[in-house]
């Protein structure tokens, strides 16, 4: 019976150690989003010039501001030609 009682108690401490361990999994993924945002950028984080995440209001007007800039009409030079980027195309 002894040897029994050893094996039963094995198996529930490796159940305890799975479950944990998948829980610790889950707590963090769902507080990674919110914790990234108060990493410093010198330690990794988010840059200053980093977009806004999605689904919040400063997204929205960056999306606005991102789509007026594409419509507005390419910049021309002095010769009248549309100022390249400096890429030429290669044949």
């Amino acid at each position: 019976m002894p040897i029994r009682t050893r094996q039963l108690t094995a198996v529930l401490a490796v159940v305890l150690l799975t479950c944990g361990l998948s829980a610790c999994g889950t707590i963090n993924e769902k507080l990674a989003a919110g914790i990234s945002d108060a990493i410093p950028a010198w330690a990794g984080g988010l840059p200053a010039d980093a977009p806004p995440r999605p689904g919040t209001a400063k997204y929205d007007e960056f999306m606005k501001e991102r789509e007026r800039k594409r419509l507005e009409p390419a910049l021309k030079d002095e010769s009248g030609q549309p100022a390249s980027s400096g890429l030429d195309v290669v044949h």
